[in-house]
């Protein structure tokens, strides 16, 4: 391995683990470089969906979580990492610097990067239990550490405003036969796929989830909890936004992403991201105001909640392999 660096294996365990991330449409849109002294974060803008993210947002939060989740992963193999976002002005697909060093993992290092192959996202139907608050301030914490707040949707008036949101957004991108056709080539998937929704992480049968509509994916084939419709679902929503809008801001909100969805799995949470209310300019403009004050960008947001105590264990989503998205630049 280059001068500084881990040796090749832990580079390469270590981008494994990066690219389990979540990403739009598990379009996995990111890729890995090694040079002289560090690792390098690229957009993949070949996997850009231009229907449902117009600007690209999604696609460089999904980088940020990417980028989050290499950082964990490192730092339990006895790494630390230093960032510099957006380092090369001259190249927008440059997104991020990564420069290592070596530590000795902290207590809190193994479990969140042991949560990385095990988070799930699960868009079934969640149980009854409350999530406790104390446990969203905590979650809201590390979403902090990341350059991120995290607001919840907790008081009915603002979950109000959110649900009906996705609602709105939904019904818009309905109309859009160019959505429509996105969204068909990417989900539905079946064994052999190495990308896109696999239909056995789609909902078979769904009504809603109370006031909560979600999105509809292709060849669903997911089956809810058995009797998973006798209680109401207590899954809460949050919301992640960002002081600016810029592309490191994107990052940071990925990041933050990333952090709560491996805490949240770490304390036997399930979780769900859910980007499509943000992907409607007027209804992101819209909660801006209404939910973060008009002060904060929406980037995400996500559902958590506890899972279904008759919920099976869900399949873990296909990835590309390491060797897709990895290589070596050229040395200098």
């Amino acid at each position: 391995m280059r001068h500084g660096l881990p040796d090749e294996k832990t580079v390469w365990s270590a981008i494994a683990l990066a690219i389990r991330a979540p990403s739009v449409h598990n379009s996995q849109p990111w890729r890995w470089r090694v040079g002289d002294s560090s690792l390098h974060l690229y957009a993949d803008w070949s996997r850009h969906l231009t229907a449902t993210d117009p600007d690209g947002r999604d696609l460089i939060v999904s980088c940020g979580t990417s980028l989050h989740h290499l950082r964990v992963a490192l730092a339990a193999m006895g790494w630390g990492t230093i960032v510099h976002h957006v380092p090369n002005p001259g190249d927008s697909s440059h997104l991020a610097s990564v420069e290592v060093f070596e530590r000795q993992p902290t207590e809190e290092d193994i479990p969140v990067a042991a949560a990385i192959p095990r988070r799930r996202t699960d868009r079934r139907l969640y149980s009854s239990w409350p999530v406790p608050e104390a446990l969203l301030d905590q979650l809201g914490e590390f979403a902090f550490e990341q350059g991120a707040v995290l607001r919840s949707a907790t008081d009915p008036a603002m979950r109000f405003r959110l649900v009906s949101a996705i609602a709105e957004a939904d019904r818009l991108q309905g109309t859009d036969p160019e959505y429509g056709s996105e969204l068909a080539d990417w989900s539905g998937r079946f064994s052999g796929s190495t990308d896109g929704v696999p239909a056995s992480a789609a909902p078979l049968s769904y009504e809603g989830y109370g006031d909560l509509s979600m999105r509809r994916f292709a060849a669903a084939g997911l089956a809810q909890p058995r009797e998973s419709y006798a209680d109401p679902d207590a899954g809460e929503l949050v919301v992640l936004g960002t002081s600016s809008d810029d592309v490191v801001s994107r990052l940071h909100a990925g990041e933050a992403a990333s952090a709560v969805l491996l805490w949240a799995t770490s304390f036997g949470l399930a979780t769900c991201p859910l980007s499509q209310p943000l992907e409607i300019p007027s209804i992101r403009e819209e909660l801006k105001v209404q939910l973060l004050d008009d002060a904060l960008f929406p980037q995400l947001v996500l559902r958590i909640g506890w899972g279904h105590i008759n919920a099976d264990p869900l399949l873990a989503t296909p990835r590309r392999p390491v060797a897709e998205i990895f290589d070596h630049l050229p040395r200098r």
